[in-house]
């Protein structure tokens, strides 16, 4: 191969898999310095982008807090899905926060607040410097790429430690107003900035929703507004604004969840008497009038969770609480990925109206896991993709 190009080398090493990218890195220093040239980094991570998404799981069953790769490039015989079990970051107790470009975020779980940065995949690993905060307790994280500076940036809101009925006080006193202090960390640099506070109070999710450069989160409801606000935090310019949601919102329709499907902002929304689960896409980000309904799933109890007491699926009663449903991502094929009470991964087709329950891998599915979707990429965080 060194008689090539080496634009045309790159172009083949694009093509082949991750890990054996990875194994190639150890045969000297020219291979070890060509895996990490930013020219193949882009090209793979877009070539993966073009694919179905994949996902990363995370299970404390067989071993605790492991984690196992999954993907949709192969074909599913029967609804099989192909999991690869990947190698544990050196800090073993953790909670999986989000992926972004191939990196995940974790959270520490010791007593201190501690973030870290990890490539499941070429095993890359970066603990986050420490952030104190008196007086206040974890509210939400975010983790995401600004496309202008070219940086990888973490964003943490917390709350006071007022009882939860002050913090749902109209916003209009300042004795009474939530108070939300917010701290972001630029990757490599040593210290967090604080940014003062801001009005809002959100709720934890458990997907990444990062579109057009802004973290996305569903606000809780107050006394001056009934409903569920989307409030956006903007990684260019660090500030917070509202993003207008769909007219279907109101009093008796509510969403409490936010997904990114095919790059675009969308809602998932119930009905308190409606057994349909709508998901609302924003087609032009920011334009209100761009909101429409593409989907409308009905009720469905996946299998393990028959066999785990949740009912028959022909039982209407026991159809699941749309809060226990997560919208994960839109396959090429049309298909929805929806995600079960933790226990259980299920295709939608919207064209079929049909389910079609994932069988994965691995010992311990019968567990609990955390799921997130994830692009396989030999991104770090000193690599940064064009997006």
């Amino acid at each position: 191969m060194e008689h090539l190009p080496q634009e045309i080398v790159l172009d083949i090493l694009s093509r082949l898999p991750i890990p054996t990218l990875v194994q190639s890195k150890s045969v000297c220093r020219a291979w070890r310095s060509l895996i990490r040239d930013p020219v193949l980094v882009n090209n793979h991570f877009w070539r993966m982008v073009e694919n179905d998404p994949s996902f990363i799981l995370q299970t404390d069953h067989p071993v605790q807090n492991q984690l196992y790769f999954g993907d949709f490039s192969t074909d599913r015989n029967d609804g099989d899905v192909i999991t690869t079990k990947l190698s544990m970051p050196p800090e073993l107790n953790f909670h999986l926060v989000s992926s972004c470009n191939g990196l995940l975020c974790l959270r520490v779980s010791r007593g201190s607040f501690g973030l870290s940065i990890y490539n499941p995949l070429t095993g890359d690993y970066t603990e986050l410097p420490k952030l104190t905060k008196p007086g206040y307790h974890e509210g939400v994280l975010g983790f995401g790429f600004d496309p202008t500076a070219k940086e990888y940036k973490v964003v943490e809101i917390s709350y006071d430690r007022r009882p939860r009925s002050i913090l749902l006080r109209p916003r209009g006193a300042a004795s009474t107003s939530i108070e939300a202090a917010v701290h972001i960390l630029t990757i490599g640099n040593p210290k967090w900035r604080y940014l003062g506070t801001m009005p809002f109070h959100l709720m934890s999710q458990r997907s990444q929703v990062l579109v057009n450069g802004q973290l996305h989160w569903v606000s809780y409801p107050d006394r001056c507004k009934a409903t569920n606000l989307i409030i956006a935090f903007d990684l260019t310019t660090e500030r917070f604004q509202e993003v207008p949601g769909p007219d279907c919102i109101n009093m008796a329709r509510r969403f409490d969840q936010l997904v990114v499907l095919r790059g675009c902002l969308a809602a998932a929304s119930c009905h308190d008497d409606n057994e349909q689960l709508e998901i609302w896409v924003m087609l032009e980000y920011s334009v209100k009038k761009s909101w429409v309904k593409e989907f409308s799933i009905g009720t469905h109890v996946p299998q393990i969770l028959q066999q785990n007491g949740y009912g028959s699926s022909n039982d209407p009663r026991l159809f699941l609480s749309k809060k226990c449903i997560r919208v994960l991502c839109l396959l090429r094929s049309g298909e929805i990925l929806l995600e079960y009470r933790n226990k259980a991964l299920v295709l939608y087709d919207p064209h079929c109206g049909t389910f079609k329950d994932l069988q994965l891998t691995f010992q311990g599915i019968q567990k609990r896991f955390e799921v997130v979707v994830h692009v396989a990429s030999l991104n770090w965080i000193d690599s940064f993709v064009n997006t």
